[in-house]
């Protein structure tokens, strides 16, 4: 995966993870209070259902009050009692019932064929029995009692409140009951809104996470676009510079060799020539001329040698990295007339080869920078190494900079910038510390140079 796609992924994953972590937190709190919305509504409805029942009970309690109060126990005047509450009803399914103890039914004026049946024992289609619950409530007192029973309007089962009492003189338990199809409609109507919100703010959440999604993908889109053209353009920058530095070393060699090996090369041409015609006129000096030639020649021979060891030096190749930093000193020493001060740590761990070179031409840029812009006296470059990497320091006394106005100067920082280029490249670490009274470069490399980090 490439890193643009990973930087993607890491902006996108997070934010959807999010997301998803906000859609359940809100699923489950909905739900939450949906249930106890729906809870709620039902003990409200519950507490009105109640009270009407109890209104429904006590209306007639009142009503064969005269009745029962009269102390009369006989047969007639039960069967005038049951008559009148025969004769209450409230709506299609509303109507009044009376057990005996023993469960037997004594009175039901919308299922006639349930009376002086015993029911002691039947069960509604949960397995509740019934008659023997309706009984516990009365004689407790709780009154209240949920059951499912056959709605005489539609003939299926249906969940019913009942609210019951007990005629302990006549041993009579007397109720009525409601059933409770609304208030599963209502609850059903809650659940059902509930969803619908749920649905809604989930739709709601996926379209910002959505755009959010697509913001994120369209500035990574825009910054990847940017970070191209700026890499192409840093890239177009940077094939300049090689190529201007190409430029500028071919100059530099073009000039050494024009300045110094043709202008010797030319007098040694004169050089032999007069010894030539001096041999032929028998000049006794032609010897002398002949040797101030050969003398010229070697030292057009020493200028070609310093020419191929600035574009390479051999010792590198030959005697390692210690020894060419050591000639590379006392050459530095010579042409300056700065005091060198050089400690080799190095010992046997020589680096690779590209490593040596890397640390060569560091040395030379430090080196090349002292001469021309530090005003220095003197200078102290250590070498050092292990197996597990290269140090070079390099310290001097000089008037010393500011690295952050580097920038600002045309042309200014080109060397320090290309020794941090050739560090990078190796993976190593590069700091410079300056300030007035000195600056120091301190360069770290790897001992052996990885193919990922060349290629």
């Amino acid at each position: 995966m490439q890193l643009k796609h990973k930087i993607a992924a890491l902006s996108i994953l997070p934010l959807l993870l999010a997301v998803a972590v906000v859609c359940a937190l809100v699923l489950f709190q909905n739900q939450r209070l949906g249930e106890q919305q729906a809870k709620l509504i039902e003990s409200s409805i519950l507490a009105s259902k109640q009270a009407e029942l109890k209104n429904y009970v006590e209306m007639a309690l009142s009503t064969i009050a005269p009745f029962y109060d009269s102390g009369l126990n006989d047969e007639a005047t039960k069967q005038k009692v049951l008559a009148a509450l025969g004769r209450f009803s409230f709506g299609s399914d509303g109507y009044f019932f009376v057990y005996d103890r023993s469960g037997r039914n004594l009175m039901h004026p919308r299922q006639s064929e349930l009376v002086g049946k015993d029911l002691w024992n039947m069960t509604d289609p949960n397995g509740l029995p019934v008659i023997q619950a309706l009984m516990r409530s009365a004689e407790t007192g709780t009154g209240f009692q949920r059951y499912a029973w056959q709605k005489p309007s539609t003939g299926q089962f249906a969940a019913k409140l009942a609210y019951v009492v007990m005629l302990e003189r006549w041993g009579w338990m007397l109720g009525t009951g409601i059933y409770l199809e609304d208030v599963d409609e209502a609850i059903l109507q809650v659940r059902e809104e509930v969803a619908s919100g749920i649905y809604t703010t989930m739709l709601a959440i996926a379209g910002v996470a959505l755009v959010a999604v697509l913001l994120v993908f369209a500035s990574g889109l825009t910054l990847n676009v940017s970070e191209r053209r700026l890499a192409d353009r840093k890239l177009q920058l940077l094939t300049q510079r090689i190529v201007s530095l190409q430029e500028e070393e071919r100059s530099r060699v073009s000039r050494e060799l024009h300045d110094g090996i043709s202008q010797l090369l030319v007098s040694i041409k004169f050089q032999f020539e007069l010894a030539s015609h001096e041999l032929a006129s028998g000049n006794p000096n032609a010897l002398a001329t002949l040797d101030r030639g050969t003398e010229r020649l070697a030292g057009a021979i020493g200028e070609v040698r310093r020419i191929s060891h600035d574009l390479h030096p051999s010792l590198l190749d030959t005697l390692g990295l210690s020894a060419a930093v050591g000639q590379l000193v006392a050459e530095f020493e010579q042409r300056s007339g700065l005091k060198m001060l050089y400690s080799n740590g190095l010992g046997e761990n020589d680096p690779d080869d590209s490593v040596a070179v890397a640390l060569f031409r560091v040395l030379q840029e430090a080196l090349a920078n002292i001469e021309r812009h530090a005003a220095a006296e003197s200078v102290h470059i250590n070498l050092d190494g292990n197996d597990a990497s290269v140090r070079l320091r390099v310290r001097d006394d000089g008037v010393g900079f500011n690295p952050r106005h580097l920038d600002s100067i045309k042309g200014g920082g080109i060397g320090l910038r290309n020794i941090r280029e050739r560090v990078e490249h190796f993976g190593g670490r590069f700091s410079l510390l300056s300030e007035s009274g000195g600056t120091e470069l301190d360069v770290t490399l790897p001992p052996a140079a990885e193919l990922s980090n060349i290629e």
